[in-house]
């Protein structure tokens, strides 16, 4: 059966927070629509999309590829070490280029936090842009698929009790996650390394030992260590990890019935959780790769449908 589902209308998907709470629901039910195997209908006879990743990505680049692939929208392949970025080309100038050549759509990850406010601001770029991942700051669509993934489990957010655990400060998805489930109602948890925890979260929620929250919350999602992100100064041994703010078999096993387990990928296997529980009855992670092309998907044509 295919999901009746309304089609949102966006102009870019940088941030969460620019998303109103009807179209947070819409795009999630949209992408459940594709999953069902719902059909685009295009405005146009062609549309150009470019993944600009100037950062390593697996999951959100090829599932933005495969999106845009199954929506029959053209890709124009973008390798940055054999661009003009090696010649000095900026960000704005490379996305300036795609404009002009006709690409309706660029998908960006960059290092940089709130990189695309110079490139919304111009009045020459016509591309829309959509955040794959600025920096320390936001990941909107891993925020949007992780979403799809709750609300397909429990077909609600409402009470529903999620522990955010791991390297919080350094998290991009950790900061879109935090924001949408307090707003849609969810009860929101972290748990980690107290270094890696900053106070400004508590407005979204609190911090409790892991083993204190173990066996009450409906969600156990953890993060990756980000050693990329980190000073290099810090001693850091996975064995001892895993045990202090890892999800081990002996942790898992006093989860509470229909509880799940959720890691946004790549997951560094026997350091934020065992590598049995990988791929085990409660994990999620699997579900969220596969929801990632779908999410995507809808975001690709929300953003067409803002331009049209």
């Amino acid at each position: 059966m295919i999901i009746q589902s309304e089609q949102i209308s966006l102009k870019h998907l940088l941030t969460v927070e620019a998303l109103s709470d009807r179209e947070v629901m819409g795009l999630i039910r949209r992408g459940q629509a594709f999953k069902k195997g719902a059909k685009w209908t295009p405005q146009k006879s062609q549309y150009f999309a470019t993944n600009l990743f100037f950062e390593n990505s697996t999951r959100t680049h090829k599932s933005f590829d495969v999106a845009e692939k199954k929506m029959g929208i053209e890709v124009i392949e973008f390798d940055d070490s054999t661009s003009s970025v090696q010649k000095g080309e900026t960000l704005y100038d490379t996305v300036l280029t795609m404009s002009a050549i006709g690409v309706d759509v660029a998908v960006i990850r960059h290092g940089a936090e709130h990189f695309y406010d110079e490139l919304i601001q111009s009045k020459t770029i016509q591309c829309s842009i959509i955040n794959g991942g600025d920096g320390s700051g936001q990941h909107p669509s891993q925020c949007l698929l992780d979403l799809m993934t709750i609300y397909e489990e429990f077909g609600q957010f409402t009470d529903l009790k999620v522990a955010i655990v791991g390297d919080i400060t350094h998290s991009r998805v950790a900061k879109s996650n935090m924001q949408l489930l307090n707003r849609l109602g969810a009860q929101v948890y972290f748990s980690g390394p107290k270094e890696w925890y900053d106070e400004e979260f508590e407005v979204y929620g609190h911090w409790l030992p892991l083993d204190d929250l173990i066996s009450t919350v409906d969600v156990m999602m953890m993060l990756r260590v980000q050693h990329e992100r980190h000073d290099g100064k810090e001693s850091f041994s996975q064995e001892a990890y895993l045990q202090q703010h890892g999800l081990t078999v002996e942790r898992a096993a006093k989860m509470k019935e229909g509880a799940i387990i959720m890691h946004p990928a790549p997951v560094n296997r026997d350091v934020e959780l065992a590598d049995a529980l990988v791929e085990s009855l409660r994990s999620r992670i699997v579900t969220q790769m596969a929801n990632g092309v779908y999410m995507r998907m809808a975001i690709l044509e929300a953003v067409l449908n803002g331009k049209a």
